[in-house]
């Protein structure tokens, strides 16, 4: 048996493709051509965004109330931390049910998270602008 060997199809001159080095030295010629044409005085500078307390979601108290919220989670973790016992082979449970684990420490967080709630539901205040009018 012959194996036939398959001729590649015959591209025309506008699909033929370019080498790599082809494509990407045209892209450097090309990039530097532009640079050159713009001299660094008609560049322009990009705009900085410069946001004011107007952009912002919240306003001041609602952050204040927020970073007061996660400071009272964290103290009430810290509250309900610890409960290792002294000794391996003795049972205290005064030392993990103590009032401070179970009911001091959940309540604190849970303050901590009514009051992440009340920070983000709360309206900033808006700013009064005082027009006056001349009567004529």
């Amino acid at each position: 048996m012959s194996k036939r060997k398959r001729k590649p199809p015959v591209r025309r001159a506008t699909e033929q493709k370019t080498s790599r080095r082809e494509e990407t030295s045209e892209r450097k010629s090309a990039s530097a051509n532009r640079k050159s044409a713009t001299s660094p005085k008609t560049r322009k500078k990009p705009k900085k965004n410069i946001y004011t307390a107007k952009d912002l979601l919240f306003g001041k108290d609602n952050y204040v109330l927020m970073i007061g919220g996660l400071v009272l989670i964290i103290i009430g973790m810290m509250l309900m931390n610890g409960g290792g016992m002294a000794d391996e082979n003795t049972w205290n449970s005064d030392s993990i049910y103590s009032f401070r684990r179970i009911t001091l420490a959940p309540l604190v967080i849970l303050l901590g998270l009514g009051l992440e709630i009340v920070a983000i539901f709360k309206q900033p205040k808006e700013e009064t602008v005082v027009t006056t009018t001349t009567e004529e």
